[in-house]
């Protein structure tokens, strides 16, 4: 009996003992999966004493964990990526290059280059671990190795003598000395270098020293220290919760990637781990707010900032936010929607709005854009910009955000008083009939409600066309007018126009006092003399007795990359508790930025715009007669076999983007894109010229310059245009006589 249960307690101590053992097992190895990147030294020792504890219980080592025994496991991990390093380029120095393209070999040169870097500044920092955390040692310095910056700063080796504690195997105390060498920077502003010497590492073969001597003769280990530090890559945080902290360092390596970084190289910095998740808790946040999102923001220091378009100009961003302040408790902010394309780090602005969301989701409010969508990412640079910067995984990635843009809200109200959305108004999904038709009842468009924007599918990547959700076409690509009215948006081929008694409608019908929209930057308002030209940021489109519309833009010098770049100043808006209704605007200039190339040929951002619009005229809905609210206004419709000439209101103006400024050239009413021509009514009515298939024209001089040039071959293409349209309806006039006469 006594031995059994003598059994069983010895039994219960070996279990014990191994489930401790288990547990320090995990310790070791999730202390080992970890990245230090982020945490500072004390942490970092903190951490590594608990792994060496942890490793002695399961070595069954009976000792003191020391100091010394924090400082030697440090030296021996980053003395160990040392080597990695030194081994690659040394593999590299002797690899063939032959066969490989021009972006191959600029590839492995980086890699290179980095593994260089890492080698030296790991031998540095493994030293400096020594001699920050050991006590005891005696330093003799010897000679200068390199010198960094001028005679400000220089690298001084060092031969340290280290004396270290430890127990032999009788449990008896030793001291150990051994040769340590490291390097030192230290001032030096008075002394004068004569000479620059560095001693490689005995196992670095020749080649490689070689290799880092360039042909001035100069050790190229000046230039990699006197260069920015390496960037490190951002780590998602281990408690999956996103906190102030990150969104700064995400802020500052994004910033600094951007300076001296190629866009090949964006995902050594932004993981796509990082990405899924940060796009992923932002989806989930997105998915559960209305299509309308209400904002109650009336405490008595609440403000809300609203901003317009940003388009990729991630510092003109970052200058925004540190003008008008970043959200905080009381501080909300509404963005407008489209933060991609035309810029160069679309991919940026977004990632960095998403984590203010996940941070705060009920105090950042990101609206929806028509940028926002496949179509006009696929044009405009997003989605090349997103395969540039995650090369193979670009494809997953930009699917990625594309789901995440179908999440985004379309509408806000902000104090039960202020409206704000991407594009404008919408239609009402209830079908009315117009009663004056001579011929036959047909549909009339009616304003539509914000119960009836509740209720829209916002699910759709892209716009459409014809269907039950065109209200999300009219949100996101509807334009203001200054006629009376609501009708078809011939322009953009979607969407509405809308007049100053449909504000005071929809106002009167909300309960609501302002609207803010975005959606038309100076390169769209450029010649329309009845609005405002945006080179501000903002213009106040409609004023009523119940209410004012606003148009805000917030990308200064617009666009960044294109033939023709505004020097217009970006604005956001300002509602102050309790007179949210009374907005301030705050206009700013573009900052200074780091050089970047477009993802997209500058030249063909006006042809896709171009052949997209004519491509949406052609495939509008073609209706006999439309009825559109007090107006009695109809459009007459066109037979042609040809897309196009379509049928057009006469009261709503084509406004075919030209790309010239005509004003420089003193032309204040420039050839247009649409012309009046004899229907077969006996009247007039506005046509849209297509574009010809050929354009002929005289040789232009090849010393003619901008907007001359540019006007010679807008010219050329709209004549061309119109003989191609005249021999087109002549020819079709023929065909149908013959067939009258047959």
């Amino acid at each position: 009996m006594h031995n059994a249960l003598k059994f069983e307690i010895t039994k219960l101590f070996m279990d014990r003992e191994e489930r401790i053992k288990n547990a320090c097992m995990k310790i070791v190895e999730c202390i080992n999966a970890m990245s230090f990147v982020n945490l500072d030294d004390q942490r970092v020792h903190s951490l590594v004493m608990m792994r060496e504890i942890a490793r002695g219980v399961v070595e069954n080592k009976d000792r003191k964990v020391t100091k010394s025994d924090v400082t030697r496991a440090l030296h021996s991990s980053i003395e160990k990526m040392a080597s990695t390093c030194r081994d690659i380029v040394y593999k590299l120095s002797k690899m063939s290059y032959k066969g490989l393209d021009d972006q191959r070999i600029q590839s492995l040169l980086r890699v290179k280059e980095i593994a260089a870097k890492h080698a030296k500044v790991a031998s540095v920092e493994s030293d400096t671990w020594i001699k920050e955390s050991l006590a005891g040692e005696e330093m003799q310095p010897s000679s200068v190795d390199v010198l960094v910056g001028g005679a400000e700063i220089m690298v001084v080796e060092e031969s340290l003598v280290v004396e270290t504690e430890l127990r032999n195997e009788d449990g008896h105390n030793v001291v150990q000395k051994r040769p340590v060498t490291r390097a030192k920077l230290t001032g030096k502003k008075d002394m004068q270098i004569e000479e620059v010497q560095r001693k490689m590492p005995e196992d670095e073969p020749p080649e490689v020293e070689a290799q880092l001597i360039n042909e001035n003769g100069k050790n190229q280990l000046q230039e990699i220290l006197s260069q920015a530090p390496l960037l490190q890559s951002l780590i998602w945080p281990p408690d999956d919760c996103i906190t102030l902290d990150w969104i700064w360092s995400l802020i500052s390596t994004i910033k600094q990637f951007s300076q001296n970084h190629p866009p090949s190289e964006f995902q050594l910095v932004m993981p796509i781990s990082v990405v899924d998740k940060l796009v992923d808790k932002a989806s989930s946040i997105l998915s559960n707010e209305p299509n309308c999102v209400k904002i109650d923001c009336h405490g008595v220091d609440s403000r809300v900032v609203v901003v317009g378009d940003i388009h990729g100009q991630f510092h003109d961003l970052l200058h925004l936010l540190e003008n008008a302040g970043f959200p905080s408790e009381n501080q909300f902010y509404v963005f407008n929607g489209n933060y991609v394309d035309r810029g160069a780090w679309g991919l940026e602005v977004f990632l960095l709005l998403l984590a203010w969301k996940v941070l705060m989701p009920h105090r950042v409010y990101l609206l929806r854009g028509n940028h926002e969508s496949k179509e006009c990412t696929l044009a405009y640079g997003f989605e090349k910009e997103v395969k540039t910067k995650f090369g193979d995984q670009g494809e997953y990635v930009y699917n990625k955000f594309l789901d995440c843009f179908k999440e985004l809200p379309l509408a806000s109200v902000i104090a039960g008083s202020v409206y704000t959305t991407h594009g404008g108004l919408f239609r009402s999904t209830r079908i009315a009939y117009s009663r004056r038709s001579r011929r036959k009842r047909t549909q009339r468009l009616e304003l539509g409600s914000l119960e009836e924007l509740s209720a829209v599918k916002r699910s759709l990547i892209d716009a459409p066309y014809e269907g039950p959700n065109m209200i999300l076409t009219d949100v996101l690509w509807s334009d203001p007018s200054q006629r009376q009215g609501i009708c078809k948006n011939r322009a953009r081929g979607r969407g509405l126009w809308w007049g100053p008694d449909c504000t005071e409608a929809f106002l009167k019908m909300s309960k609501l006092k302002l609207i803010i929209r975005s959606h038309e930057g100076p390169d769209v308002r450029t010649g329309q003399h009845l609005f405002g030209d945006m080179l501000c940021g903002y213009s106040l489109d409609h004023e009523g007795e119940l209410g004012k519309l606003y148009t805000l833009f917030s990308a200064p010098d617009y666009p960044q990359f294109g033939r023709k770049i505004f020097t217009n100043e970006g604005a956001y808006a300002v509602l102050q508790s309790p007179n949210f209704e009374s907005p301030s605007f705050h206009s700013f200039k573009a900052v200074e930025k780091p050089k970047a190339d477009p993802f997209v040929d500058v030249d063909d951002y006006d042809k896709i715009a171009s052949s997209k619009r004519e491509d949406q005229i052609a495939t509008s809905d073609e209706e006999d007669e439309i009825d559109i609210g007090e107006r009695d206004l109809t459009s007459t419709h066109a037979q042609s076999s040809t897309a196009a000439i379509s049928s057009l209101q006469k009261s709503s103006p084509v406004v075919m983007a030209s790309g010239v400024d005509f004003e420089a050239l003193g032309i204040s009413n420039p050839p247009s894109w649409s012309v009046l021509l004899p229907n077969d009514l006996g009247g007039t009515q506005l046509a849209q010229v297509p574009q010809a298939p050929e354009v002929e024209g005289l040789p232009l001089p090849p010393n003619l310059e901008e907007p001359h040039k540019s006007a010679y071959e807008y010219l050329f293409k709209l004549v061309a245009g119109l003989k191609h349209m005249l021999q087109t309806r002549e020819i079709e006039s023929k065909g149908q006589k013959r067939k009258q006469d047959d």
